[in-house]
């Protein structure tokens, strides 16, 4: 059965369960006043410039904050939600905290601290992807709340490039939406291999039969992107029975089946701790007396207090040191590969600095123009266009937490020579050899992976295969 007509299906006989926000529990109270007993300042204190969807900063906090060290007890694993708007993606990275928490694994943060940004709140939406970090028995995660909003698809990009595995949740009064599809389909791009199925607001639906079609349905999509349908756990349960402490057998115990699977099932990954150190940045805040701090995921590689390094992308490369690291409130002795941390840079503004550089062991890695890439372009069945283009195309690319124009082009080869004087197209569904052309210089090398996107869909995704200039 199609996911429209299954839509369909459910609208007309289950009533939709609307997300409530919760109290708020005074979590983050009790985590400033731990910190306080601590004998180091946070790089964020209260002063801070603060983004209203990131970990990294608290606004709300009005105490001299201290913090302790971050100790690796436990292998790190980068988490996240996906799903269509309104599934409940924040309602059970909300549900997650506050069931581990129970346990002592979670400091719990309530629905309205995850979804705080007054425009998010208003509209019911997620806007901005928002870290969150908590621990099972076996691993300690960094969770990322990704938007499911059509108009925010950049910033799941970039929340999704910091996942080692998701965790899709879908409605069982919806089904699979366009959101739930082309989220599947770029978790599949920027490297995600595993992830679990939870199938939330089962409590809004009373036929079982139209579960068991949703998970049939569900199990059908993923091989669609790749996955593996038959072996993915997909759990039903309800996060606001969670969080409302009600129900418990699809509440309380459906989140801690979840956190089961996820333990089981999504590999610990091998962190790349070999190579040079990169870190792409992913926010910028300004902190009174203190400095710089610029958060994001390190891809590669470690960093430790005192290290000098480059500033690489839109425009001249930028020397500074590091002058603190941390994750989560807590001091860092190094930052390595797959933790989400936020860096204090020396000597530098706030403006100096963006979204989409990259932060690099000097001489590693320089800023590029253009580059041979091997791309493909998706299908309209895949979500992409319906139409061919010709060369000088120029789309938005996106890789780590850049985007950029970019215009496609035929390579200077013979065959590539020969396409461009026949004027010939560029179809849906071609596997092809382009030369990328960019607006502006940004850090790339080859290997590196990108999504190209226009008009609210992913065109193609691509591979860098040669540097240019």
């Amino acid at each position: 059965m199609s996911g429209r007509i299954l839509s369909n299906a459910f609208r007309s006989t289950a009533q939709s369960c609307r997300r409530t926000p919760l109290t708020c529990t005074g979590a983050l109270c009790a985590s400033a006043t731990r910190g306080i007993q601590t004998g180091t300042r946070s790089l964020l204190t209260p002063s801070a410039r603060a983004s209203p969807a990131h970990t990294f900063a608290r606004p709300s906090l009005n105490v001299f904050r201290s913090m302790a060290t971050f100790s690796r007890t436990k292998p790190h694993v980068n988490i996240g939600t996906i799903g269509h708007v309104d599934h409940g993606k924040t309602t059970l990275t909300a549900a997650i905290t506050k069931v581990l928490a129970e346990k002592g694994g979670a400091d719990f943060r309530d629905y309205a601290s995850i979804d705080k940004a007054p425009e998010e709140r208003a509209r019911g939406i997620t806007i901005s992807t928002t870290h969150v970090e908590y621990e099972t028995t076996t691993r300690h995660y960094a969770h990322v709340d990704c938007p499911g909003h059509a108009d925010y698809i950049k910033n799941m990009i970039t929340g999704a490039a910091q996942m080692d595995g998701a965790i899709i949740v879908v409605s069982a009064t919806d089904g699979q939406m366009p959101q739930t599809r082309e989220h599947l389909l770029l978790a599949k791009q920027v490297g995600v291999s595993r992830l679990v199925v939870f199938i939330n607001k089962v409590d809004a639906v009373d036929d079982e039969e139209m579960l068991e079609l949703v998970e049939m349905e569900m199990r059908d999509l993923l091989g669609e992107y790749g996955y593996d349908g038959e072996e993915t756990p997909i759990v039903m349960g309800s996060a606001l029975c969670a969080l409302e402490d009600r129900e418990p057998e699809i509440g309380q115990q459906a989140i801690l089946k979840l956190m089961q699977a996820v333990d089981d099932y999504i590999p610990t990954p091998i962190r790349d701790l070999e190579k040079p150190f990169l870190m792409p940045i992913e926010d910028v805040f300004s902190i009174a007396g203190r400095g710089t701090v610029t958060t994001g995921s390190v891809e590669r590689g470690f960093i430790t207090k005192g290290a000098d390094v480059e500033i690489i992308g839109y425009g001249e490369t930028i020397k500074t040191t590091i002058t603190g690291v941390e994750m989560f409130h807590k001091e860092l002795e190094r930052a390595e590969a797959g933790d989400n941390a936020g860096l204090l840079l020396r000597g530098l503004k706030r403006d100096q600095l963006r979204r989409g550089q990259v932060i690099a062991k000097p001489g590693t890695i320089t800023p590029h123009k253009k580059f041979l890439s091997q791309m493909y372009i998706l299908t309209k069945e895949e979500g992409g266009r319906h139409t061919p283009f010709v060369e000088n195309y120029k789309p938005q690319l996106y890789a780590r937490t850049m985007d950029v124009t970019a215009a496609l082009l035929w390579p200077d080869t013979d065959a590539g020579k020969a396409a461009r004087n026949e004027g010939k197209m560029i179809m849906p569904g071609d596997n092809v050899e382009l030369l990328i052309d960019l607006s502006t210089s940004v850090a790339i090398d080859e290997g590196l992976r990108f999504t190209v996107r226009e008009g609210g869909k992913t065109i193609g995704t691509g591979v860098v295969t040669k540097i240019l200039e």
